[in-house]
Formats: structure tokens, C-alpha cells, sequence
């Protein structure tokens, strides 16, 4: 099954409004958004996946649609899927980009020097 190009064109505005540098990778079957060479927030099927980060991942689960991201059958501290019933307004989903930037600016780049 494809990602949902719906939430993907939802995140890219958001992005865009915010004036964000990303750039878009296809894996793990979805669409993974890259923000500074880090992995930032993308779309797996119909959920948003989003990194969090550890230190508010607790919180974070228990907003309306949150779930434990266990993409790789064991939970992956620091992020969360969440469902649309949670993206699907912009006011809500501009929350989990807001955390998700908020985050990115501590993570550590993936990428090799």
C-alpha cells in the first residue's frame, strides 16, 4: 500500500509555510521528511509518524491518536504514529509538526561526515 498523499501534501504546506528546508525520501514504505540531514516526520500508510523525541514521548502518547510507533516490532522511543483522526485538522497537525521541528533542532544527524 502507498502513503497517503493526502497527509504528505497536508505536511509539505505545512513546511512551506513555516519557511522549513526539507527534503523527501522514500522508505520504509512511506515518505520520510528530512529537516537539516535528520529524519523529521513522514507518512507510513495513513499515519503521520512523527519524532517527538524521548524526553516527551510519555506525554505525547496519550494525545487523542497517538500510538506507540513499533514499526520494527519493538516500540521506538521518541516516536509516535498518529492517526487521522489527529492530522486531519491543521490545527492539530500543526501541533505535532511544531513538536516534531521542536525536536529536530536536538536530534543528531544521521547523516556521515
Amino acid at each position: 500500500m502507498a502513503y497517503n498523499e493526502y497527509l504528505a501534501d497536508k505536511l509539505r504546506q505545512s513546511l512551506k509555510e513555516r519557511r522549513v528546508s526539507f527534503v523527501e525520501k522514500n522508505m520504509m514504505g512511506g515518505l520520510c521528511i528530512m529537516v537539516d540531514d535528520k529524519m523529521c516526520i513522514g507518512v507510513i500508510k495513513d499515519d503521520l509518524m512523527a519524532r517527538i523525541g524521548p524526553h516527551v514521548y510519555e506525554e505525547f502518547l496519550e494525545k487523542p491518536g497517538a500510538r506507540i510507533m513499533d514499526f520494527t516490532k519493538k516500540p521506538m522511543k521518541g516516536y509516535v504514529y498518529v492517526d487521522a483522526e489527529a492530522w486531519e485538522d491543521n490545527t492539530m497537525l500543526n501541533e505535532w509538526v511544531d513538536q516534531c521541528l521542536k525536536f529536530n533542532k536536538e536530534a543528531k544527524s544521521s547523516k556521515k561526515k
